[in-house]
């Protein structure tokens, strides 16, 4: 693991993940994981500890610009902040092949639901 790689993983998937309003897990876990040889609750782990800070930077950026719609951010931040402590009890009681095979599976489908959605413009 080199210090170098993993700047330009943070550059590539912080850039991306805010252009495309994505959250960056779904760029940082699997590179974690599959170029890094992180294993998935550490690449996971990991990944929430990076995004916490880009995404306040973020944040602050579009509210500037008028693009977050705060009563609907405050709404689902406090059920965010409920679920965040049940996921993370849930995710340490999983086998790592468990989590990295339900990682997949919620990618594949995202993928095929906008993929759908593109098609019906």
């Amino acid at each position: 693991m080199t210090e170098l790689g993993l700047f330009v993983l943070g550059l590539v998937a912080g850039t991306t993940a805010v252009v495309i309003g994505l959250g960056g897990g779904v760029i940082y876990v699997p590179a974690l994981t599959a170029l890094f040889g992180f294993a998935q609750k550490d690449a996971s782990g990991t990944s929430l500890a990076v995004i916490a800070p880009a995404a306040l930077i973020a944040t602050i950026a579009n509210g500037r610009a008028g693009r977050v719609a705060w009563r609907v951010a405050i709404g689902v931040a406090a059920g965010a902040l409920v679920g965040a402590i049940a996921g993370s009890q849930v995710a340490q009681s999983l086998d790592d092949k468990v989590l990295r095979r339900m990682f997949a599976v919620l990618l594949i489908f995202t993928a095929i639901r906008m993929l759908r959605q593109l098609r019906a413009l």
